[in-house]
């Protein structure tokens, strides 16, 4: 016979639950698009303007950093498909 749960006990597991699921960020920095690409950051850089990535530009000078659509990094990536 299994015990049965409390359905209090049972909402605070449900709730914690969706508070620990982590929320797909909807930018990406440069080191994470190279990662995913299994590319280096220098070819991503180059490369984000001829793929059509547009970068989003937070800070300023060397510290800056480069931010891109996740969205737009997966749409190239299936164009990328061979048939």
């Amino acid at each position: 016979m299994e015990p049965q749960s409390h359905p209090a006990q049972t909402r605070i597991d449900v709730d914690s639950s969706r508070r620990r699921r982590s929320v797909e960020p909807v930018l990406m920095d440069t080191s994470e698009v190279a990662a995913m690409l299994n590319m280096s950051t220098s070819w991503v850089y180059r490369e984000a303007s001829k793929l059509g990535l547009k970068g989003y530009k937070l800070g300023r000078g060397r510290n800056a950093k480069v931010l891109y659509k996740r969205a737009e990094i997966f749409r190239w990536l299936e164009q990328q498909k061979v048939h």
